[in-house]
């Protein structure tokens, strides 16, 4: 352990150092007082290609280093539907989270009676002698059950000689209040686990102080013990998928419109050592046979959201699956050279899951598990952060070893590297390939690098993997997109929207945050269980905003100003223009934008004081849209400071 502690450290160390000073530009200090208008006349012809795939999204399901007191539970308890937590006793030591006894019970878990191969105990609940009334269990979810008014999906499995009804409730853990309440006859016997599937309506809770119970006739049992195993409770699913998505959740999501998915996450993949990675084969197939692990962030992954319906989630929201493959790195060792060969062979079968016909041995699997044809896939990144966490002098032989394999079978994916630095990459890397850079920064040292991807050779095309605003004045960062923050993650978008033709593909990072548990900056979309807490923060309208007004060509504009405080950029698709527009100043601007032959459309406006912040219950900047007429094909656009526009005129 404390070899690993000092790996860990050596990795959060050289992780950090991802937030250096930029290496080009300078700060930028806007000085008030120049508030002359800005001229900007945009050239309808000509221009650069832009890449379709520009705005993505990648989702990690915990935060961006392995630490014990960093943890955002995205997946389970987010984006993944199923409300209970701890349902599978998976992760190094469970113990009882989130379990409680109701009535004359006592509750263990218990090793001795496994629900299947992979979930390797279950719930023991005894109840006392001579007990009468129900007894059960309660299982608080993620600090608290979200209740709607909704009908819920429920399963769980059960051993013990019991006949009769079982008792289902959604119960506010506080005020006792039933919001549901549902029998369920079942014949349980002692000799094998039986599996039970119902369904039941709930009134909502005003708050997310709730609990599941599941209770039975103590008089039955008195003396004795019933097992229940892996209980799984969903609200509706984003498409009624079986195992999906919250639907809320999902569904701002995909009012991003996102091009891309990056997947399973970044340090996700890796593990805190190199048998608890991500296991593909370990994440497919009926929950039931998932063993889940410890995640890199010191809490158990169930991997109930697992690589298909990681998939469907792509097939859903019409975005092109990237997906990262183990490529010998973990937290507690590098397997290279000849230790790498088995897991090379594995990244091939996965590869025939995804992709061979259903006659093949892995293809065959996939159709078994729901999906006959082949699943889209173009795209391959093999590994995660290479140039940070020691894996920079293998990287060069581990990535050529798996380029080599993955070429000579499938020579039309296109392959990713997972480090950027020239000194982590092959002398001479094959052509085709894509370079993956992540980085956060201070807002400034953001808008510092404005400029940083006009100097990108075109022959090496860039995916952006990771990035984003933090305020690094303390050593954790402000737990929150601000105002400032997100309008220079705008400046930082116009200058990668300008180079479009070789940054292929970019995606902000993270997605998502519970609320309640230890944040990580900066973030997207926050939640809790609590209803009405779904939050869009600043970042989010910024990316939205970008992400739906993306045109096919990059125009070149005329202006009267260089850049900034004030940035720019124009596209067109068809007969549709769009200038996004960012004010990285204190004082408000004047932009007259003249785009010949156009007459009316909208403009959509972002503000908000510079530290002003979206926050539960209290969410209260977000964009305003009016339409626009032009005279004679211009436009006057009052810019804000620390605004951020998009006007689309046609």
């Amino acid at each position: 352990m404390q070899v690993l502690a000092r790996s860990l450290l050596a990795a959060l160390a050289a992780w950090q150092s991802r937030d250096p000073s930029p290496t080009t530009g300078q700060l930028h200090n806007p000085a008030p007082g120049n508030q002359s208008a800005v001229n900007l006349t945009v050239i309808t012809s000509g221009g650069n290609h832009s890449s379709p795939l520009l705005y993505g999204i990648m989702f990690e399901v915990g935060p961006t280093v392995p630490r014990k007191d960093f943890s955002l539970w995205p997946g389970d308890g987010g984006l993944h539907g199923q409300l209970l937590q701890n349902n599978g006793f998976q992760g190094a030591d469970p113990g009882l989270t989130a379990y409680k006894p109701i009535g004359p019970a006592e509750i263990m878990q218990d090793y001795l009676y496994p629900v299947s191969e992979a979930i390797t105990s279950s719930l023991q609940v005894s109840v006392t002698t001579g007990a009468t009334g129900w007894a059960g269990f309660a299982n608080t979810g993620y600090k608290g059950i979200p209740v709607v008014n909704t009908t819920y999906w429920c399963q769980f499995w059960m051993l013990g000689d019991y006949t009769g009804d079982l008792i289902l409730r959604l119960v506010g853990a506080s005020n006792g209040t039933i919001y549901a309440s549902h029998n369920v006859p079942v014949g349980s016997t002692a000799q094998k686990f039986t599996q039970y599937t119902t369904e039941f309506h709930a009134s909502a809770s005003p708050d997310g102080h709730n609990e599941w119970q599941l209770l039975f006739n103590a008089s039955k049992v008195a003396g004795g013990t019933l097992n229940f195993g892996l209980p799984q409770l969903f609200p509706p699913t984003y498409k009624s998928r079986p195992n999906g998505l919250r639907d809320d959740i999902a569904q701002v999501i995909a009012d991003l419109k996102p091009s891309f998915l990056r997947f399973p996450g970044g340090n996700n993949l890796e593990g805190l050592q190199v048998d608890s990675r991500w296991q593909w084969n370990l994440t497919i197939g009926p929950v039931v046979d998932r063993p889940g692990r410890q995640s890199d962030w010191f809490y158990p992954n169930t991997d109930a959201l697992g690589l298909d319906e990681y998939l469907w989630w792509c097939e859903d929201m019409k975005m092109v699956p990237v997906l990262a493959v183990w490529d010998g790195k973990s937290y507690g060792g590098i397997q290279s050279g000849q230790e790498l060969e088995p897991y090379i062979e594995d990244i091939l079968h996965e590869l025939e899951y995804l992709l061979g016909p259903p006659n093949t041995t892995y293809g065959s699997l996939r159709a078994r598990n729901g999906r006959v044809q082949p699943w889209p896939i173009e795209y391959i990144e093999i590994g995660n952060e290479d140039d940070y966490t020691g894996g920079c002098p293998t990287y060069p032989q581990r990535f050529m070893q798996i380029y080599e394999a993955i070429h000579q079978s499938y020579p039309n994916l296109t392959l990713i590297t997972s480090a950027s630095d020239p000194q982590c990459l092959p002398a001479e890397p094959p052509p085709g390939i894509m370079y993956d850079f992540h980085y956060y920064r201070s807002p400034d040292q953001l808008v510092a690098q404005f400029h940083e991807w006009d100097h990108q050779s075109r022959s090496r095309p860039a995916m952006i993997g990771e990035y984003g605003c933090r305020n690094t004045s303390s050593p954790d960062g402000f737990y929150w997109p601000f105002m400032r923050c997100s309008c220079s993650e705008a400046v930082h978008m116009i200058g990668l929207e300008r180079n479009s033709d070789v940054v292929k593909m970019a995606s902000y990072a993270p997605l998502l945050q519970n609320f309640p548990y230890t944040q990580w900056s900066p973030t997207l979309i926050g939640f809790d269980s609590n209803p009405g807490s779904l939050t869009l923060s600043t970042s989010y309208w910024v990316q939205k905003m970008f992400s739906t007004s993306q045109g096919e060509t990059i125009l070149p504009v005329n202006s009267t100003a260089s850049f900034g405080p004030l940035y720019w950029v124009a596209s067109k698709t068809h007969r549709t223009y769009m200038v996004k527009m960012a004010n990285y100043g204190h004082e408000l601007r004047s932009v007259r934008v003249t785009i010949p032959h156009t007459t009316a459309g909208h403009l959509e406006m972002l503000s908000g004081p510079p530290d002003g912040v979206n926050l539960p219950h209290n969410s209260t900047i977000r964009p305003v849209r009016q339409k626009v007429t032009g005279v004679r094909g211009s436009y006057v656009v009052s810019m804000p400071a620390w605004g951020v526009a998009v006007l689309l005129v046609h």
